[in-house]
Formats: structure tokens, C-alpha cells, sequence
């Protein structure tokens, strides 16, 4: 552990901390981990955050490397991001930076850009009073949760505002120390992730706290606290309120960071999963254990890919996801209809994205693709002809062939076709120059032979 012994023992546990009818816990400006108790090393900073930080005292304000960052040092993890804290108004952040712009409607955030690494500065946040008609703040009247909130505060206030004990150490760039003021870093020495505050009423504010709480248990290796994770699977449901766009950012953070397949067993363990794709959970439930093979493979492939620093598609998982259901729809509209498998699956892919869209919604650049790769399928079963070759250029072509391979879970591929188009692949490139160096056909390509100078000779 990288902090003193004796100021561990006086950081109570956050549960203790609350009272039962707020749920906030006390907060005590007095629990600082000074730095010669602890190792987070201003080596492992990003230059720009430290910039940032450094501006901001110089300019007399307070300025904080919080949440995930400071939680990732102590854990000896190179942070992805680097968010600072503030009490400066956005507007004097931005005033500051003329690298920055402000964003948000629901939080008011200015993000200072650095070529392609953004720092996001945040100010201290406060609880609203209902009765102060100069707090922007909105609540929905249905669900409790928080539509907008830009009330300022303190950083005794904004600690309140976090939503894990893990993520509420401030990283203090005047002094270099740490402040703790709700048990965080006990509880990262203990691998446990716990709620500050009362979890029914936080993931009431925001239900995306609960797929954040599955997320950080995967990439941390995390434990949920009981208390943290009870209340779960009854308010599963408020993520149908969530909108869809603003899950789909929360559905690349879960399954393309290096630790899908733990995600979504959390997932599935607090019945979050049947709300993100209903489909595909129902698909999962009908059918034997060879299905969550097919998924849990699809999953260990992209964490494998991660972990080589290759790269990954949002499209790829959510169409492995879709495939069972588009699989099952094709079969009975080729029954019902006379269909055949292409038709029926190019039907079922476009209905069932367009379905599923409404939980997870999926741009036009990934939804397009992936309808692609797994109209792609049928055409793995021909195997003789040029014709059958000609798959090999398409642009989907890798990620089908994945998909296909991965089939084999479910027993819809043999290992013959696949060890018949791996083998494919690989005198691909010779083919591939053939077809390649074929004249264009139609108007253009005849207008551009008719422009190449005739040759002649001396």
C-alpha cells in the first residue's frame, strides 16, 4: 500500500460514515495523505493535465487531478485519461485556454485540447436547493433522475457529487498531497467498489451508475460492495430512459476497453444486460449452453485483440450479439415466406437493427457494416468457383471470416469450411493482383484506355 499506516486507521469505512436518512456521508477536510505517503509521481502525468493544473494555481485558482487518474496511479496502472477539478467557473477555464471549448447542457465542462489528448476540467459541483430559483438544476419528476445540474460548490460539496469512493481522491497540485475524504483509498487497497452515499437514490439520479459499476468491477478487478450491488436488479429497468445514443457510448466503454467478457458477466449476474439487448438475452435463455459459448468466445476474442493492441469495431461484438436472433427470424421467414437465406437474413439483420436501436443506438458508420458482415455468412457455404473467391475483396470480408469462425461454437460451421477459407486467404494476394489489374469495365474505364498514349516505336 502506498499510504501510512496511521492515517488508514483514521479513515472510516463509507458506509459507516452516511447517515441512513441522507445517505451523504461526512466529509472531514482534515483526511490528507501528504506526499511522502503515497506514490503517485508527477512522472506518470500526462504533460498536458499537468500544464493545465499548473495554469490554473497561477492563476490563483485551486486545481485537482481527480477521479479515475488518481485511482489508476495508486493501483500502478497508466491512466487513459486525466480529468482535473476546479474551482473556477467554466467560463474562467475557458478564458484561460484558448485551446478550449465548453460543452455539456446536463454538466457544464470545458475540454482543453492538446493535439489529439483532451484534458477535461470540471468545477466544483454542489447539491441543488429546489427552493433557489438561481440553481440550473432539473430533475424528472417519473424516474428522480438528474437532467440538468450546474450547481458550484466546494470540494467538500463535489466529493458528494462522485459516484464511488474509488473515483473521489483529489491528486492537490499545490502540495502534491492527496484528499480523501470518504475512505477511497482504503477501499482500493481492499478491491472493493462502494457507492458514496445511499446506491438506491445515486443510481436513481443516474442509472448509468449501475453499468459503471459493472464496467470498473471488470477493468479493476474490483469486488461490489453489498450494499452497492443490491439494489441493482430491481432498478435495472430505469436504463429504458436512458437515451440510446448515450448508451452506446456506455457500450463501447464496456466491451471494447480489454475486459468484455467480465463486463458482461456482471451484467448478466445484476440483470443489466436483458435491458441493453433484450433480444439477444431472450435468444440466450431459449436455447442450450453452446449460445453463451458463441457470445462469451466472440467476447474473449475482442479482449485478446485489446491486449495486442489491435484494433476493434464497435460492430463486430454487436453484431455477434444480433446474430443468433437474425439467424432465428431468417429460419422461420425462409419457412414462412419461401425465402431464400440471403433474403431472409438480410430482412432479419435490417429489422433487428433497427429493433435494437431503440435500447442501443448504433450510428449508420457501424450499423451499415455490420448488417454487411453478417449478410457475408451465407456465402461461406460456397466454396467452389471464382465466384466464391470474389468475397475475399470485400471489405467485410475479415470481419465475417471472424464471425464465421466463431459460428463453430453453435455448430452451424465445421472445421473443414474453416480450415478451407484460412487456407483461402492465403494465396488471396496473387488472386487478388489478377483481379485487380483487370481493365475497368463500362464508360470510364473505356474513356481511360482511349486516354493512354499509343505506343510507338523509333
Amino acid at each position: 500500500m502506498y499510504f501510512n499506516a496511521n492515517i488508514s486507521a483514521i479513515l472510516l469505512s463509507p458506509h459507516n460514515k452516511k447517515p441512513k436518512k441522507t445517505g451523504k456521508p461526512a466529509v472531514d477536510p482534515a483526511e490528507i495523505i501528504p506526499r511522502p505517503e503515497h506514490q503517485v509521481s508527477r512522472d506518470n502525468i500526462s504533460a498536458a493535465a499537468l500544464k493545465v493544473l499548473y495554469r490554473l494555481k497561477k492563476a490563483g485558482f485551486a486545481g485537482y487531478l481527480v477521479g479515475g487518474s488518481v485511482r489508476d496511479l495508486l493501483l500502478k496502472r497508466n491512466p487513459k485519461d486525466f480529468d482535473v477539478a476546479t474551482d473556477a467557473t467554466p467560463e474562467e477555464v475557458h478564458e484561460l485556454f484558448r485551446n478550449s471549448r465548453i460543452i455539456g447542457r446536463r454538466f457544464r465542462l470545458v475540454h482543453v485540447r492538446f493535439g489529439r489528448e483532451i484534458i477535461e476540467v470540471a468545477t466544483f459541483r454542489s447539491s441543488a436547493d429546489p427552493a433557489n430559483d438561481d440553481h440550473d438544476h432539473e430533475v424528472s419528476e417519473g424516474t428522480g433522475r438528474v437532467l440538468r445540474d450546474n450547481v458550484y460548490g466546494s470540494l467538500e460539496d463535489d466529493v458528494w457529487r462522485r459516484d464511488f469512493t474509488a473515483n473521489a481522491l483529489y491528486y492537490n497540485i499545490a502540495d502534491y498531497s492527496i484528499r480523501d475524504c470518504v475512505g477511497g483509498v482504503d477501499d482500493i487497497a481492499d478491491r472493493q467498489l462502494c457507492m458514496i452515499g445511499d446506491p438506491e437514490q445515486r443510481y436513481r439520479e443516474d442509472p448509468v451508475r449501475m453499468l459503471r459499476a459493472a464496467r470498473f468491477a471488470a477493468k479493476l478487478e474490483f469486488t461490489i460492495d453489498e450494499e452497492t450491488g443490491a439494489p441493482i436488479p430491481e432498478l435495472a429497468n430505469l436504463l429504458d430512459d436512458v437515451p440510446a445514443a448515450r448508451l452506446f457510448d456506455e457500450y463501447c466503454k464496456l466491451f471494447q476497453s480489454g475486459h468484455a467478457l467480465q463486463g458482461f458477466r456482471h451484467l448478466r449476474e445484476y440483470g443489466l444486460f436483458e435491458h441493453l439487448f433484450p433480444v439477444t438475452e431472450q435468444w440466450l435463455q431459449e436455447g442450450d449452453e453452446r449460445r453463451l459459448q458463441f457470445i462469451e468466445a466472440a467476447l474473449m476474442s475482442t479482449d485478446e485483440r485489446v491486449a495486442q493492441d489491435k484494433p476493434v469495431t464497435p460492430m463486430f461484438l454487436y453484431g455477434a450479439f444480433l446474430w443468433g436472433p437474425v439467424s432465428e427470424f431468417a429460419n422461420e421467414q425462409m419457412e414462412a415466406q419461401g425465402w431464400s437465406l440471403l433474403q431472409a437474413i438480410i430482412a432479419g439483420a435490417a429489422e433487428l437493427t433497427l429493433k435494437q436501436n431503440q435500447r442501443v443506438f448504433m450510428p449508420k458508420r457501424f450499423s451499415y457494416p455490420m448488417r454487411e458482415m453478417l449478410q457475408l455468412q451465407p456465402k461461406f457455404e460456397r466454396r467452389k468457383g471464382r465466384r466464391a473467391l470474389s468475397i475475399l475483396s470485400h471489405p467485410r470480408f475479415r470481419a465475417a471470416y471472424d464471425l464465421m469462425v466463431l459460428r463453430q461454437h453453435l455448430g452451424e460451421v465445421d472445421e473443414e469450411t474453416v480450415q478451407w477459407w484460412t487456407e483461402a486467404q492465403e494465396s488471396a494476394p496473387a488472386d487478388q493482383e489478377k483481379t485487380n489489374s483487370k481493365p475497368r469495365s463500362g464508360r470510364r474505364g473505356q474513356r481511360r484506355r482511349r486516354r493512354k498514349p499509343r505506343r510507338t516505336d523509333d
